[in-house]
């Protein structure tokens, strides 16, 4: 789903939240009058930022109302008639501007920045779903990528434990790799030891050498990779993620640059792969994509071996990295 950035007719500090630019300040009980944007059936299209403004400050609100003082260490005092936490206690605990904070519960046309997110998450104690929808409606990165993704439930972690030996791996449509089982973890490189930022199909083809030298058929999988990754942007060019990670990109390899200067696009269809894996020596496998949803979504990628000997150098692979795991385990004699 493309998701579009928040007008910024208005602006707010990233660090405070405080609003700037035309107009009063607006207490909570204030009217919104035009500064609010016309309503969800107006110009603008269904999706379109003003929709997207009303919706975020629908969430806002009702995750507000749900949440008492006691469960964040505020006094309920005598005389509360709001449901809930009040605005001002939520700017509070969030460190932002009142007024900023009733302006976007008001769908005031202003910009939040994906800090700002992050502390309103944590004031209303949104869960990971909840806090992945808010980060979407408002058109921002999660600036946390660690934060559980909640399309890799834990029967599918247990789904890629038991595909054993056979690799296999969660991956979204912007190709980075949300789970894998052991095997798919050792099986280009050394997953585990990459930072989690790094831990993306495009990211790992061009600037790592490890993953690289494990890659048979190199300069055809970089265009491949780069073709199928702008046919995937096309759903989602405004999501600053995507942006973020083609900049990133841009600016460590000269090899993507001039790549995707040249605007090829290649479909999502499995194939044959040959491996150089640097533990066990060469496999022949056969790439499968097994959507979870709508083919723009997350996938379970999986690479099957294709002969026995490729079926017993996965198999030993997994040996190696249970030994691994088991020596890890042993306490270290004093």
């Amino acid at each position: 789903m493309s998701v579009m950035s928040l007008d910024t007719a208005s602006t707010a500090d990233p660090a405070t939240g405080t609003a700037t630019g035309t107009g009063t300040d607006a207490g909570p009980g204030a009217a919104t009058g035009s500064a609010t944007g016309p309503g969800p059936g107006t110009a603008g299209g269904s999706g379109g930022p003003d929709v997207r403004r009303h919706e975020l400050a629908a969430f806002l609100r009702s995750r507000r109302e749900r949440i008492s003082p006691e469960q964040v260490g505020l006094p309920r005092g005598r005389r509360r008639r709001t449901p809930g936490l009040r605005r001002e206690e939520v700017a509070q605990l969030s460190a932002v501007g009142v007024t900023w904070y009733t302006w976007l519960e008001q769908a005031r046309p202003i910009q939040v920045s994906p800090q700002v997110l992050d502390a309103l998450a944590g004031a209303l104690l949104l869960d990971p779903t909840e806090r992945t929808h808010l980060f979407s409606l408002a058109g921002q990165a999660d600036p946390h990528p660690e934060t559980p993704c909640p399309t890799v439930t834990p029967a599918l972690r247990a789904l890629l434990d038991q595909m054993e030996p056979v690799p296999a791996a969660v991956q979204n449509s912007r190709y980075d790799f949300l789970a894998y089982n052991r095997t798919f973890g050792r099986l280009f490189c050394d997953l585990d030891a990459r930072p989690r930022e790094d831990r993306n199909s495009l990211w790992l083809a061009f600037t790592d050498e490890d993953f690289r030298a494990a890659v048979t058929d190199l300069p055809e999988v970089l265009l491949q990779l780069a073709g199928k990754l702008r046919a995937a942007m096309a759903e989602h060019l405004a999501e600053p993620a995507w942006k973020a990670l083609v900049d990133r990109l841009q600016a460590a390899s000269p090899e993507f640059r001039a790549i995707w200067a040249r605007h090829d696009v290649v479909d999502q269809s499995g194939r044959t792969k040959l491996i150089r894996n640097a533990e066990v020596g060469l496999l022949r496998m056969e790439h499968t994509n097994l959507w979870l949803g709508p083919t723009a979504g997350p996938r379970l990628v999986t690479y099957v071996p294709l002969d026995s000997a490729t079926r017993a150098a996965v198999e030993r692979l997994q040996e190696i990295v249970l030994a691994e795991e088991s020596a890890r385990a042993v306490p270290t004699a004093v």
